[in-house]
């Protein structure tokens, strides 16, 4: 259903509607874990929770973790046992050889242990490895707010904010504009490097800078720490925050080397904190990251790819958040009226949909998409926030404690949001504010940092 906008929008912190404050999310919206003991303890709930991902595949990973689960357990308990009859045994010859009485049969008894016990060990940690790989594949459990659907198709559109332009022209598209301005070339940078990069020119550029510029002051203003991150980093700690579905489609690895290509700062800031327990009182962790992203882009077979829609390199403003379990929900409401107020701000007609069950991906309980009006009428995603609660932390091993000194007291979430991708925005900058002699008006929110109001063709 779609809601109507307000006469006078303007974005408030929503509480979550299904979730009372200090509540943590389960299976029905109470419990956060994906761990081995919640499958084993709950497994048709997960089951049926996974069920709504649309994915026989997730399905079938989930049936084998399971029965190999079992037999790991099976065999684990068979391995202590043979050691417990091993040491009772070498227990009792020692025992025998001090009193002075024959050990042939004991020491008969304990003969073929060490070659069972070396096998059943080498099997156990054979399922172990297994039980871990399947682990690893299994996706997050989605909240119950998720919309259930097979594709984009099926996101829920939440609200509107702004009206699309009135044209008195036929509008045409960013390509068209910005080859027009002089300021793209989409041809030679497909000679030199290939499909999905371009040369930017001139005030395009700065419009790029600027766009990072208004992005960052906004949320540095807000409390959030300024980061520029690695721009590559090792496959351990990617593996902790990327989904291993789109791990090779998605990343450029470093040939000869242990490091892949950041496809966004998200990853290298979730990763900071690796390893490591956080005091509750330095909660939440907020931070906005500045970086290039790169990638792949594989399978974008069918998707508009139009100029600077679907790039292997682009800039973007990313929100990350560290945060207790109980207070990932409201934050996840924070870092969307972040992004939405950035698009309000710069004038931009926009919606919001609650990205469904089979199109919101691996690492996410809950999607909210911003999508902008773009000029054939279509409104087309141009940034993502996801609340993947403790999903990546459980990966990475970042966990919190009371008070310093106090033992972990379990993983803490993780947030992260597209504040700006300077690519996109672009676009919605180019095809919202186009005017009829094919210039570009600048939102008045930028003008500060670019010192013109208007990109023009030239004379």
């Amino acid at each position: 259903m779609v809601v109507p906008r307000p006469s006078k929008p303007v974005v408030r912190v929503r509480k979550h509607p299904e979730i009372p404050a200090g509540a943590n999310l389960t299976l029905r919206g109470r419990i956060n874990m994906l761990d081995i003991r919640l499958i084993r303890e709950k497994p048709e709930e997960v089951r049926k929770n996974l069920a709504k991902r649309k994915d026989p595949e997730v399905l079938k990973r989930f049936d084998k973790l399971l029965k190999l689960d079992r037999k790991w357990r099976e065999s684990l308990r068979k391995l202590e046992d043979l050691r417990h009859q091993q040491n009772l045994l070498l227990a009792e010859i020692a025992k025998a050889k001090k009193a002075g009485k024959p050990i042939q049969e004991l020491v008969k008894k304990a003969k073929g242990l060490p070659e069972k016990i070396e096998e059943l060990e080498k099997r156990t940690r054979e399922y172990k490895q297994e039980v871990d790989y399947l682990l690893m594949r299994i996706p997050n459990l989605l909240h119950d707010s998720v919309p259930e659907g097979e594709s984009d198709a099926d996101n829920v559109e939440i609200r509107r904010w702004g009206k699309p332009p009135k044209f008195d022209f036929k509008p045409k598209n960013h390509v068209e504009l910005a080859v027009g301005l002089g300021l793209m070339d989409l041809e030679r940078a497909r000679k030199v490097a290939g499909q999905g990069f371009v040369y930017l020119k001139n005030e395009l550029v700065l419009l790029d800078l600027a766009i990072q510029r208004f992005a960052i002051d906004f949320l540095v203003k807000k409390g959030y720490t300024l980061i520029e991150p690695p721009f590559m980093i090792r496959r351990k700690p990617y593996e902790g925050v990327i989904d291993f579905e789109d791990f090779e489609m998605v990343t450029y690895k470093i040939e000869g080397e242990d490091w892949y290509m950041i496809a966004t700062s998200e990853h290298p800031m979730a990763a900071m904190f690796m390893g490591e327990v956080l005091n509750r009182e330095d909660l939440p962790i907020k931070l906005v990251g500045i970086s290039p992203c790169f990638r792949k882009e594989v399978g974008t077979h069918g998707k508009y790819t139009k100029g600077l829609f679907r790039m292997h390199h682009f800039n973007k403003v990313e929100q990350f958040i560290f945060c207790h379990p109980d207070d990932s929900w409201d934050l996840h409401e924070e870092l969307q009226e972040n992004a939405e107020k950035l698009y309000q701000k710069l004038g931009i007609h926009y919606r919001v949909v609650n990205v469904c069950t089979g199109d919101i991906g691996a690492i996410a309980a809950k999607k909210y998409d911003i999508e902008a009006w773009m000029a054939d009428g279509k409104f087309r995603e141009v940034g993502s926030n996801s609340n993947c609660t403790d999903y990546q932390a459980r990966r990475l091993g970042i966990r919190w404690r009371e008070k310093p000194g106090m033992p972990p007291a379990g993983f803490v979430h993780t947030l992260n949001n597209t504040a700006l991708a300077t690519s996109r925005t672009m676009i919605a900058i180019l095809e919202q504010y186009q005017q009829k002699d094919g210039s570009v008006k600048i939102p008045q929110a930028l003008r500060p940092y670019l010192g013109f109001s208007k990109l023009e063709p030239k004379a």
